[in-house]
């Protein structure tokens, strides 16, 4: 009765996960995050457009063919942008963040942004993990091991 009740719940879980992601065309995106990805990913192929539930926010998630994945408000804002162990381009980046990085750690590059509800955090090559307030002011710089 156990293994019965145990394999409804990851079940329920499976089917709530799939339902919570939906694959939709380019062009369903809000025109925010389409004017984003043409202006700084056109040279990247899309691979997969999600309609996105994560965390009860409504959003889209886009998978570049590179492995960058790019996430996105409900309104068509960015959130996030990860390129993994690749740096991402920087032009859309807060230019307090691109000088704090450019003064303090200048052989290294920006592979995550991540805006949060209260802070923003980066990542750089190297495991170096920065956190800044929405206005730029650093808060947290250090190396993960």
């Amino acid at each position: 009765m156990k293994k019965i009740f145990i394999m409804a719940v990851l079940l329920l879980g499976f089917v709530i996960s799939a339902s919570a992601q939906k694959k939709i065309e380019l062009t369903e995106l809000p025109k925010p995050a389409q004017d984003f990805l043409k202006k700084y990913f056109s040279n990247s192929a899309i691979d997969v457009v999600k309609k996105d539930a994560e965390h009860g926010e409504k959003g889209y998630e886009v998978k570049l063919k590179d492995g960058t994945e790019i996430e996105f408000w409900k309104d068509g804002s960015y959130r996030e942008v990860d390129g993994g162990k690749n740096p991402i381009p920087t032009a859309f980046i807060p230019a307090a963040v691109k000088d704090y990085v450019a003064k303090n750690h200048p052989n290294e590059k920006i592979t995550h942004i991540d805006y949060g509800h209260k802070d923003l955090d980066v990542d750089l090559t190297n495991n170096i993990d920065l956190e800044f307030t929405k206005d730029g002011k650093i808060l947290k710089d250090k190396k993960n091991k």
